[in-house]
């Protein structure tokens, strides 16, 4: 079976045909050669539109994926187009390429299969190029995909925010949530209003209206445009920041209640104990659980605050909002009694405050939660920290869409099979 055939099988090109092929053995690649079919006009790299000839320019190479250990190559001589639409005379636009990028869009195909496997330093070890080409061959199959993505159907968003400098510099992350598709849907700046008002803008009045549950954290820009754009969709708070919240307020009673211990020169009761009263009871082991055994026979304000800490976990075991908000109530009553845990009142007019959109999580029948986007945004995190920084904000966005946006890619014939 000839090169010709088997080339002609996987990439074939309209108007174009392969001549000659030969074995370069300096470079270990097959040269290829290309030439245009006859009576076939080029076509203008600017409006797209096709021309007379008017001249030839050097042969110019381009990669196609490598086969049985070889770089495949395709020559070919540019030709230049006296556009009639540009009044111009601009190089010829080729099918297998775009603009002065020496890959072709097979090979950029292939490239960005693998940088979802692999670092894109990885990808161009692996495959003996540059990383400039893997960053332009994914940037080319991202926004391939971008254009061609499908945002009908969207039913839940989840909203939250991730930092990726030192510094406040965060970028806004919204993701879909839905059980058949969960995806990165966009990205934005800051997590201020406009920020979001922005992605409201991107999705379009129609879609807004569509969506039936949102998940977000207690971020007060956040709350306020979901009240204004999407208020018909149920506004699910995010259980893992009400947790992670309470945690944050235990902890802090344990760390003044050390320092107090520690001024007045009574024993470290409460050292090295940081974990014993952030995890769950059950979750204790060993010696550990007989250390906080002992703890607990204490009066301490500690002790108080991880008592009301594990009967705040009897909230979640609810399934009717009703029953839902009256433990809320008595909860909350039961902190605001006590004046020696500021740390846990301040909590506790947190969870008053948003008291109706906590229960909207029992509303959804915990069908939604912001697990899903704590996960994307821990890949997220991951996608930056392991180029170990972007060279530039729009790099570290298609990284961040290649990875986590679902994007279709187009069909490649190399692959493995």
């Amino acid at each position: 079976m000839h090169i010709k055939t088997l080339l002609n099988h996987v990439t074939k090109f309209k108007g174009f045909v392969f001549e000659s092929a030969q074995l370069d053995r300096t470079r270990n690649a097959l040269l290829v050669n290309v030439k245009p079919r006859k009576n076939t006009k080029p076509v203008c790299s600017k409006c797209q539109s096709t021309g007379p000839i008017y001249d030839h320019i050097s042969d110019r190479e381009f990669w196609l994926p490598p086969i049985w250990s070889l770089l495949v190559v395709l020559r070919y001589k540019m030709r230049r187009v006296s556009c009639p639409q540009c009044n111009k005379v601009t190089v010829e636009q080729v099918p297998w390429a775009t603009g002065k990028s020496p890959i072709t869009k097979q090979f950029a195909v292939f490239l960005a299969h693998w940088a979802r496997k692999l670092s894109w330093k990885d990808t161009a070890l692996s495959f003996h190029v540059s990383w400039d080409v893997v960053a332009d061959a994914v940037s080319w199959a991202v926004k391939w995909g971008l254009e061609r993505r499908n945002l009908d159907n969207i039913t839940a968003i989840g909203v939250d925010e991730i930092q990726y400098k030192k510094g406040q510099r965060y970028l806004t992350l919204v993701y879909q949530v839905d059980k058949h598709c969960r995806r990165l849907l966009w990205i934005g700046k800051n997590r201020e209003k406009k920020t979001l008002y922005a992605f409201c803008d991107f999705l379009g009045e129609e879609r807004c209206k569509s969506i039936e549950f949102i998940c977000s954290d207690m971020w007060q820009p956040y709350i306020a445009v979901i009240a204004d754009k999407m208020s018909s969709a149920l506004h699910v708070l995010d259980r893992f920041h009400i947790v992670a919240n309470l945690n944050k307020a235990v902890d802090e009673v344990r760390r003044a209640e050390v320092k107090k211990l520690k001024d007045e020169g009574k024993p470290a009761y409460l050292k090295k104990s940081r974990w014993l009263f952030l995890k769950k009871k059950k979750r204790v082991r060993g010696k550990a659980r007989s250390r906080l055994r002992d703890l607990l026979t204490m009066n301490l304000r500690t002790v108080k605050a991880y008592l009301f800490k594990e009967d705040f976990d009897h909230l979640w075991t609810y399934k009717c909002p009703v029953w839902a908000g009256m433990f809320i109530d008595q909860w909350t009553r039961d902190v605001m009694r006590h004046r020696s845990l500021p740390e846990l009142k301040k909590f506790a007019r947190t969870i008053r405050d948003h008291k109706d959109l906590i229960l909207n999580y029992f509303r959804a029948k915990k069908e939604y939660s912001s697990g899903t986007v704590e996960g994307f945004n821990n890949k997220a995190k991951l996608t930056v920290r392991k180029s170990y920084g972007f060279r530039s904000d729009t790099i570290r966005e298609i990284a961040l869409y290649h990875t986590l946006g679902n994007l279709p890619l187009p069909e490649f014939t190399h692959r493995f099979l």
